[in-house]
């Protein structure tokens, strides 16, 4: 499975390790990730997703998981947390009718 943010699509990045002598070799700059339960209010279920440690912050700063989601864009987002994001909303268009 690849090292990415299920939440923000953050991934790893390539570069270079540069010496004192200005020797050049490859490396990767991968993103801090964790595996968390986070819980949806509106769902009342707790979800274990791979996330970022810049995502969680993001997610607390936002108000939870539920708004996070529905703010954010589809194409970031991964199959997971797109099933997540389907569920609130489809919870909201039944409470408004």
């Amino acid at each position: 499975m690849t090292r990415k943010c299920e939440l923000t699509g953050k991934m790893a990045l390539t570069g270079n390790n540069v010496s004192h002598a200005n020797n050049k070799t490859k490396r990767r700059f991968l993103p801090n990730l964790n595996m968390v339960s986070l819980s949806s209010e509106k769902l009342e279920k707790s979800f274990k997703l791979k996330v970022s440690a810049s995502a969680l912050r993001t997610v607390d700063k936002k108000g939870g998981l539920d708004i996070f989601l529905l703010n954010t864009d589809d194409s970031v987002l991964s199959r997971n947390a797109l099933k997540i994001k389907k569920d609130i909303e489809s919870l909201d268009s039944i409470k408004e009718k």
